[in-house]
């Protein structure tokens, strides 16, 4: 395992991306992290649970060794992931989103939820594979992402937007319907989870889609 570096101060901003009770755990990933090339480009801000918290759009840092991940602490781990899941290639977000998208921790969800407003079909997905039990209302994903969505409805709403917008403009050809998407089926799914948490029907920015949630369509 290589010897923790100083962290640098560019890198401290990645704290704020969890609440503040993980910060030093988070400390201890970025230690082993390697220096990024660049700085974090344009953190997003949103709410988990009372607490406000600055994820990073992206990030730049070449990925550990396997071995230094595996020494990591479960939550470390899942820390490291989070991260990686912002990072500026593709394929590094697919490969880290998929240690994370099943977790139930509400400090997670944000970074999933910014993924599916994203253009990689192939993590979109991933993400309705990985999140099926978020058709469940009884289930600890329709819970947590209903909640995360409540909290940050100006977040959701931007979100629905790329969705729509990634469609028309990269996958229009192959779905020709946008409820057909895989990101469609996604904010469905999503936007009904918001609609239990909050007793009330969910605003839609998009085109109608309809799924199936707990045998009924919505």
């Amino acid at each position: 395992m290589p010897k923790p570096r100083p962290i640098p101060e560019t890198d401290c901003d990645l704290v704020a991306a969890f609440p503040q009770q993980l910060a030093d755990e988070v400390r201890a990933v970025l230690a082993v992290m390697p220096e990024a090339r660049y700085a974090p480009v344009s953190p997003f801000s949103v709410d988990v649970g009372d607490e406000a918290v600055a994820i990073p759009y992206r990030i730049h840092a070449d990925e550990l060794p396997v071995e230094v991940a595996r020494s990591l602490t479960a939550t470390q781990r899942a820390i490291l992931h989070c991260l990686y899941s912002r990072h500026s290639d593709g394929l590094v977000r697919q490969r880290h989103l998929e240690h994370i998208v099943s977790l139930d921790e509400p400090w997670v969800a944000p970074f999933v939820v910014q993924l599916v407003g994203e253009y990689v079909l192939e993590i979109l997905e991933a993400i309705r594979h990985d999140l099926s039990s978020l058709i469940s209302v009884r289930s600890a994903h329709h819970l947590l992402y209903g909640d995360f969505i409540a909290r940050n409805p100006a977040f959701f709403a931007r979100t629905e937007r790329r969705v729509v917008s990634y469609w028309s403009c990269y996958y229009r050809w192959r779905f020709p319907e946008f409820g057909t998407y895989p990101g469609c089926r996604l904010l469905d799914l999503l936007r009904a989870a918001a609609t239990d948490r909050t007793g009330r029907p969910w605003p839609r920015h998009t085109p109608a889609g309809l799924i199936e949630v707990d045998g009924s369509m919505r």
